[in-house]
């Protein structure tokens, strides 16, 4: 099974606990907190994939780590079940898998915004007003600059990409030259 359909099941299954007991807020910082520190932590991954630990040996350095950062009983269980299954490497993807539900239930898109500068805040606001309009729900920006743009944006909602990108631009511009 991939990594991403692993996200998606147990992602999935995590939301909806969450939704059933009124936690889902906080289990999804439960996971980003905890995916931070298996992200962070060499150690602790070769810990959890290594076959020759005992179970019982991951499953007390992931309640400890769990006692640490204060997780509720829901993110404990979940993690411990993942910690069982040999499912921990997927803890960043199903922390994004999280967010991605929360946003959805919401009725909120995420946008990426990619700028030659950082936009001003007016300007964000104009951008995800025009978005909203354009695909009827509510979007958040999420921005970034990348200087090598030399201006424009290019703007990524699931799927779709708007570039409009100054270096792309020149680059259409001189594939056109370049034909004719």
């Amino acid at each position: 099974m991939s990594g991403e359909s692993v996200a998606e099941r147990y992602g999935q299954a995590i939301f909806e606990l969450g939704v059933e007991t009124g936690g889902v807020t906080a289990l999804i910082e439960d996971f980003h907190k905890l995916a931070d520190v298996y992200e962070e932590s060499e150690e602790l991954r070769k810990i959890m994939n290594n076959p020759l630990v005992p179970e019982a040996d991951r499953l007390a350095t992931i309640d400890e780590i769990s006692d640490r950062l204060g997780l509720t009983d829901l993110a404990k269980n979940a993690v411990g079940l993942l910690t069982r299954r040999r499912r921990m490497s997927a803890l960043a993807a199903i922390a994004k898998e999280l967010d991605r539900l929360s946003d959805q239930r919401a009725g909120i898109v995420r946008a990426s915004v990619v700028s030659a500068e950082p936009l001003s805040e007016a300007f964000a606001e104009k951008l995800a007003d025009e978005l909203k309009a354009m695909t009827g729900r509510r979007i958040v920006l999420d921005q970034r600059h990348d200087p090598e743009l030399l201006a424009g944006l290019i703007i990524r909602i699931g799927d779709q990409v708007i570039d409009g990108s100054a270096r792309t631009k020149l680059a259409e511009l001189s594939a056109h030259l370049l034909q004719s």
